[in-house]
Parts: structure tokens; sequence; C-alpha cells
């Protein structure tokens, strides 16, 4: 079976709606930024403060390739991973991508929780996810399926993609 890949802006809901995505229909669940931490022994707050953001993405383009070969995973990537094409290229040869949305008022509100965010320390947080989303949202619609996240919850994206993977016979039904 193939793996589900979440990809999206930060704040989208990929990590909670991947944890109870991978609990429904029986995968694991692999958060890339986690992966990255424990391999690398640092946060990415740390990582980018210490080495920057290109050093992060060689990083993440390594658990890239690493967790691209698993199965029967939902994986829940970090979102910049679609900058880098051989990144997409990877993760989509063994995997549906699901693209998760959300309007810039529901992304501000949901990233304002944690101060884990190294391209939101700024002063004018609004401009930078406008920037940010600018430059991303053309991949971002490149997705096998988009779900807009502002307006429902991780369990309502849940039930949309599972629907999404049955219609497309990527997932049997199960009772």
């Amino acid at each position: 079976m193939k793996n589900v890949i979440l990809i999206g802006f930060m704040g989208t809901g990929k990590t909670s709606t991947g944890r109870l995505l991978a609990n429904r229909i029986g995968y694991s669940f692999i958060d890339t930024d986690n992966k990255i931490e424990a391999v690398n022994k640092m946060s990415i707050p740390e990582m980018f403060r210490k080495y920057g953001e290109k050093y992060f993405r060689e990083r993440e383009t390594e658990i890239i390739k690493t967790i691209a070969k698993y199965h029967h995973a939902v994986i829940s990537t970090g979102g910049g991973v679609v900058l880098n094409p051989h990144n997409m290229n990877l993760l989509s040869q063994n995997g549906v991508v699901v693209s998760l949305t959300a309007s810039i008022d529901s992304i501000l509100e949901r990233t304002s929780r944690r101060n884990s965010r190294p391209l939101l320390e700024t002063v004018d947080r609004r401009k930078v996810i406008e920037e940010l989303l600018k430059s991303r949202i053309e991949f971002y619609r490149k997705a096998d399926c988009v779900i807009d996240t502002s307006n429902i919850s991780p369990l309502q994206v849940t039930d949309k993609i599972i629907d999404f993977m049955r219609k497309g016979g990527i997932l049997r039904a199960r009772g």
C-alpha cells in the first residue's frame, strides 16, 4: 500500500491530522521534523540559529531519502519540503500526496500557540506568512488532493482523506 504524504504550510494541521489518520488506517506515523531533530540531536530552531536554513534543508532531504522507501506510513512533512523537487519526486513515487491548506488568519492563530517556528521569529508574522505562502502555493497545489482545514477539525480532515483514498482505490473499505 502507498504512503500518505501530508504537505502544506505550517499550522495547517499536518501533524495532528497525520496522527489521527495513521491510527484510523493502521499505518505508522512519521513526522519528518521530529525525525530530523532526533537524527541530528538538536531542535530545528537550534539548527536554524547555528547553521542556517540551507543546512536544515540538506538534513531534511537526507531524511526524505530514507522515509520515501517506507510502506504503509502517514508522513507529515515540514512546510518547506516542497521547495526541493527531488524531495517531492521521492515522496510521490510511493505515496499519495495530500496538501492541507488554511487561511492566513487560521495559520496565524495556530502558529502562535508554539514558539518553535524559526521562519516566523519576526515582528510582522502576517507579512512573512503571506510571502512564504505566495512562494510555495504553486507547489502545494500540485498534490493529488487539496483540503482546506481552516474551518474543520483534524478528525474531519482525516475523514476527507480516507474518503479520497477509498474513491481512488488506494485504501480498501474497512468495517
